[in-house]
């Protein structure tokens, strides 16, 4: 896809319906790609449900092994991050550059998909995960016709680069929740990313920077 193209897409106001692999229609007929809750042109003032601020579990299961309080596996030693403090940083090739805190993030427009997270040799797991679009953040930092890529970064230090598409601005988001409640440390609190059909290292937990270069 040409950058024309995609910078296209990010100014349209409407989100589309869009760590391993993801796949198609999850049990009890939820979509395998999000489905918009709301819209808004700017991060605006909004009620919020209070958040109980998860902790961890006094028994952390190793890698790979299954959580018992989600049914999922785990990858990666947990990081605790102060919901305080914290701030999603989008820079690099943007006219914008923010600085969202977590009700920022909230106040989004919500979306909530629940395909399977698939590490090919380890495991395959699904849940539904909610959060803000991808697309609405992007746009909001106005992202240059020269961009081709973005670079996700966690609080642990974990990178990772993928290619910026049509396919990643219609299905990616920012997850907060997990069934219906506050994500776990143990799956990236306070943000996932989620990206249904591609792989779980591009699934990145404790998601605090968005570099688009």
């Amino acid at each position: 896809m040409g950058n024309n193209a995609i910078r296209a897409g990010l100014l349209a106001l409407v989100v589309l319906a869009g760590g391993c692999t993801t796949a198609d229609p999850s049990p009890g007929g939820l979509p395998s790609t999000p489905t918009v809750a709301s819209t808004a042109a700017e991060v605006p003032e909004c009620p919020l449900p209070p958040v109980t601020v998860p902790t961890l579990p006094e028994q952390i299961p190793g890698y790979t092994q299954v959580d018992p309080d989600t049914g999922l596996h785990v990858t990666g030693p947990p990081v605790e991050v102060a919901i305080d403090t914290y701030r999603l940083e989008v820079t690099g090739l943007v006219e914008q550059p923010l600085s969202l805190n977590y009700d920022e993030l909230r106040c989004l427009p919500k979306v909530e998909a629940a395909p399977e997270l698939v590490c090919p040799g380890y495991f395959v797991d699904v849940a539904r995960w909610a959060g803000a679009p991808l697309r609405e953040v992007l746009e909001r930092a106005g992202v240059s016709t020269a961009a081709t890529s973005l670079r996700l970064i966690a609080a642990d230090g974990y990178s990772q680069r993928i290619e910026l598409s049509e396919d990643l601005l219609a299905s990616a988001f920012l997850a907060y929740e997990l069934e219906g409640e506050t994500l776990p440390i143990l799956h990236g609190f306070p943000v996932r990313f989620v990206w249904p059909g591609h792989s779980g290292n591009d699934w990145v937990k404790w998601l605090v920077g968005i570099e688009v270069g």
